[in-house]
Order: C-alpha cells, then structure tokens, then sequence
C-alpha cells in the first residue's frame, strides 16, 4: 500500500493537524531519510504552506491544534509541539505547550530542525510598496543607485527582469543590468 493510500486511512481523509478535507497531501516531518508512515503526515495546503513558511502564520487557523496536538501519532505530535512552539506569544499556543507531553525520543526529533526557536513571523523579499517579490520577477528601479566598482548605468525606471533572491536576507535581491549582475536593496525596487 502507497504511503499515501496509509495516511488516508489513518487520517480517514482528512487534514491531521486542522480536520480541512480538500487539497490533502503528504508532508514528511524533517528530518526524513526513508519516507514512511511513522515520519511523514497528511495535511491541507494551508498548513503545509505555513509550516514550510511559504505564507505567514495565521494564529486562528492553529487554534485546533489544542485538540489535534493529542493525536497518537508521533509526526503529528511532532509538527503539533513545533507550530505551538513558534506560536508561543499567543496565551492559548503557550498553555497549549505547557501541558502537551512528549516522549523523549519524540521531543528530540521535535527539536532537530531548531524552527521551534523561531517566532510565527516569516520573512519575503517585498519591493518598496510591500508587493511580494519572486524569483524571476521582473522589477523597476524607484531611484538612480551608484553602482560600487563598476560601470553600469542604473537610472531611475530601468528594468530588471528574471530576479533571484537572496535567501540568506530579504533585504537584498540579485539582477543584471547592462549584462552585469549586481546586488540591489529592495526597497529601492517595486514590482513591474
């Protein structure tokens, strides 16, 4: 049997973590080396896309996590202990955290990745409008920058497309004007 056609059954098709019943999918709970059953959980888009901190953490939608958190499922415990711990400024996540018991075993795999550490805000490279950026997005300057080193000419209103993303700070994109890449604070940038 598929390991999704596992977790269907365990989770009798629904999300494990919120109870949604549409866009289901299988999440494996890092740190993973052979997907199976015991390390791996059947979950809605919209947790999957704030747990992977590809959208912001919306506390609402995580307050059913003071019911689900009980599952006997070690991953679920797990994804659970972690959500409620980068949520820990909402009173209802740190009471939730304070009375979940783990096992030692569960609670170290809880821990290996650190994300519990980090609080439920994400950061995304956004222009000087607050527009989310992406890779390959194309962009146009809002100011004449001096460009260190070099001879490139970037005026006011030139266009810089396909950009990478620097994923070390959001602060910061890469974009080549005049053949030359060069590196560009993004708030002297908006969406083009």
């Amino acid at each position: 049997m598929s390991l999704e056609k596992q977790l269907q059954e365990r989770s009798q098709n629904k999300c494990e973590l919120c109870n949604a019943t549409a866009n289901l999918g299988v999440y494996e709970v890092p740190p993973v080396d052979i997907p199976s059953a015991d390390n791996s959980i059947y979950v809605c888009e919209t947790c999957k896309s704030q747990i992977e901190k590809r959208e912001q953490i919306d506390p609402e939608h995580w307050r059913v996590l003071t019911e689900t958190m009980w599952s006997e499922y070690a991953p679920v415990q797990v994804v659970a202990w972690r959500m409620l711990s980068r949520l820990r400024n909402e009173s209802w996540a740190a009471d939730s955290l304070d009375i979940l018991y783990l096992d030692d075993d569960t609670l170290e795999w809880a821990k290996k990745t650190g994300d519990h550490e980090q609080d439920a805000t994400v950061q995304f490279h956004q222009d000087s409008n607050g527009t989310r950026l992406y890779d390959g997005d194309t962009v146009v300057l809002i100011k004449t920058l001096d460009v260190k080193g070099s001879s490139v000419n970037a005026k006011l209103g030139t266009v810089i497309k396909n950009i990478r993303l620097d994923p070390n700070n959001t602060d910061y994109i890469e974009g080549k004007i005049d053949g030359q890449t060069i590196v560009i604070l993004t708030k002297y940038l908006r969406k083009g």
